[in-house]
């Protein structure tokens, strides 16, 4: 086996395992590190850098997940087969940008510059009061005219900072487009791609059902994709015509799978091929409880062929309907040219209000504590649903976002079981492509629920389902 060096250095502020993480990762993409080549054990990498197991094993669970390494049984880790093949095929000379050149000067105007049950604790409402209170005292006269039918340009800014930062995507402000959920957005985007001819969408099998329900509704055919382990099977996807395909990379739902790297190019390099383009639905990937998040599939993409869609209802709190994507240069022109056909449905102060919590780092803070909390409400949901011992429930492991699949292994309607939890206040519902007669699938959402009412209440939950199915049990044999 090779010696493979790292450059370690603890006195920098970027983690052990991140840097681990990095070096690594940058190593085997530029073919420093070829596929198939074994690396270090967990125990001797850390003994050899004079450094803790733990830091060495998040580290290489990050690359796991994503894709660079693979864990071969009673052999050890080896940099995955899968990834050169697909990476050379789309590879080109990398340039490196710099925040500035992609947002320069002239582009930085800040907020001076232009003119059911919740958790009470899951979000400081303190420091969004002070934000706003400061776009009403300091920046009413902006509240006097219309807002940018894109959006504020304040907000946009801030966003296309936070991206490059966190999700390592780069795009200027112009790029963005600001609009009141998810939704709307999508809608938008239809009407942008039918200018290229864009007729048909795929989506993911499972998946989310009201973004394949508004394709249809805006006159789209429809494939839908099944996905494995992976995520969605590119080689299912339609060839030689015109699509949009719509998936969740970095935590599909409602399964949670990860899309490797590899997984990723192939996806790219499908709708180069076929003259495509690929929705990245973002939602919640920044709630990962180990490690740090997945990287988002449009920063890998050089080809203009990703549209990056994201949301701030999910880390700050529901009723702020502020989502937003990000348009390749090619469908920013086209929306350019047609935008006077919109209006903009956000409220301008709320958006200037989240530019300002955005500007003073609040946002970044409140991702963390997201990430803690939901962490610990995750951890809570699996430990009540094993106390409980109710064979009839079997929680699907998830570490990362919002919610968890419950398997019901019992021959009842999935719609009473969603109806028992929402009796109680609870959230589920139901994942049609999953169920059975015998066996039903719901996605519960465990985070709008404090800690200590969710242990009680899935108690309650597990002993009503319980008498909910002796009465289906004794209807059943009066009927034989």
């Amino acid at each position: 086996m090779k010696d493979i060096v790292l450059n370690l250095d603890d006195s920098l502020e970027i983690n052990l395992y991140v840097q681990i993480y990095n070096q690594f990762k940058e190593r085997i993409l530029s073919g420093e590190i070829s596929p198939g080549t074994k690396i270090p054990s967990l125990r001797r990498f850390a003994k050899d850098n004079a450094i803790s197991v733990t830091t060495v094993e998040t580290a290489y669970n990050q690359l796991l997940v994503e894709g660079y390494i693979e864990s071969r049984p009673k052999s050890g880790y080896y940099v995955s087969d899968h990834i050169a093949e697909v990476v050379s095929d789309l590879k080109t000379e990398f340039k490196e940008e710099s925040l500035e050149s992609i947002l320069p000067m002239d582009d930085s105007k800040n907020v001076r510059d232009k003119s059911l049950i919740y958790d009470e604790e899951s979000f400081e409402f303190s420091k969004w009061k002070k934000c706003m209170n400061k776009v009403f005292n300091e920046h009413s006269n902006m509240l006097q005219t219309q807002g940018d039918v894109q959006g504020e340009q304040a907000l946009r800014y801030e966003i296309a900072k936070y991206l490059y930062a966190r999700r390592g995507v780069k795009c200027s402000s112009n790029q963005i487009v600001i609009g009141a959920g998810s939704q709307q957005l999508a809608v938008q985007l239809i009407r942008i791609l039918r200018e290229l001819n864009v007729a048909h969408a795929a989506t993911e099998m499972p998946g989310y059902g009201l973004v394949r329900e508004i394709f249809r509704d805006e006159g789209l055919n429809i494939s839908r994709i099944p996905i494995d382990e992976e995520g969605i099977m590119v080689e299912k996807l339609p060839t030689n015509m015109k699509s949009l395909v719509y998936v969740n990379p970095s935590n599909q739902f409602p399964t949670g799978v990860v899309m490797p790297v590899a997984r990723r190019y192939e996806l790219i390099k499908w709708a180069v091929d076929n003259d495509s383009y690929i929705l990245e639905d973002d939602y919640d990937s920044e709630l990962r409880y180990f490690g740090k998040p997945v990287p988002a599939l449009k920063g890998l993409d050089q080809s203009g062929r990703v549209i990056y869609l994201g949301s701030f209802s999910s880390t700050l709190f529901a009723a702020i309907k502020i989502s937003y994507m990000v348009l390749p240069k090619e469908l920013a022109e086209i929306f350019e040219k047609i935008k006077d056909r919109y209006s903009q449905t956000c409220s301008k102060a709320e958006q200037l209000c989240l530019a300002i919590y955005m500007e003073e780092g609040y946002y970044s803070r409140n991702i963390k504590r997201c990430r803690r909390m939901n962490a610990g409400k995750l951890e809570t949901t699996v430990k009540m649903f094993a106390q409980a011992k109710a064979d009839f429930i079997e929680p699907i492991d998830s570490k990362s976002g919002l919610a968890i699949m419950l398997r019901i292994h019992a021959d009842i309607p999935v719609e009473e079981v969603c109806q028992t939890a929402h009796k109680l206040g609870l959230t589920m519902r139901p994942v049609q492509d999953l169920c059975s007669e015998k066996e039903q699938v719901v996605v519960f959402y465990f985070y709008r629920v404090s800690d200590a009412l969710l242990r009680l209440l899935i108690k309650m939950f597990v002993n009503n389902m319980s008498k909910v199915l002796a009465v289906y049990e004794r209807r059943k044999l009066q009927s034989l």
